[in-house]
């Protein structure tokens, strides 16, 4: 979400596309807004205003979630992408930062150029 703010190219194709293309959607974990707009005030507000981005509530199964991790950004990321009756796939993560998720059980969308 910062890397969208910082001019990042695929992050900025990733929102174009989400906002041009039909059944094509990024969703935004509302945790990871937080912590998103903490690091760099205004980033939820902008990124909640874009009509191709999907902000994810956090709902009961998130918040059981999110209460095992040690982070409610990357509990909620997490819980986010697995597979559900809408995304039976589940979702990628696009992210800057592919690193910190080795291991877990998710598919990342590197964006570093």
């Amino acid at each position: 979400m910062i890397a969208a703010g910082h001019g990042n190219a695929i992050t900025s194709r990733l929102i174009h596309r989400a906002n041009t293309e039909a059944d094509w959607y990024l969703y935004a974990p509302v945790c990871a807004l937080v912590e998103a707009d903490r690091a760099r005030p205004g980033t939820a507000e902008h990124l909640a205003a874009l009509p191709g981005i999907m902000v994810l509530d956090l709902d009961l199964p998130g918040a059981l979630a999110v209460a095992r991790e040690e982070t409610w950004a990357a509990a909620h990321t997490r819980h986010s992408a697995q597979p559900t009756a809408e995304r039976p796939d589940g979702a990628f993560l696009a992210t800057a930062a592919p690193e910190r998720w080795t291991g877990q059980p998710v598919r990342v969308l590197d964006v570093n150029p």
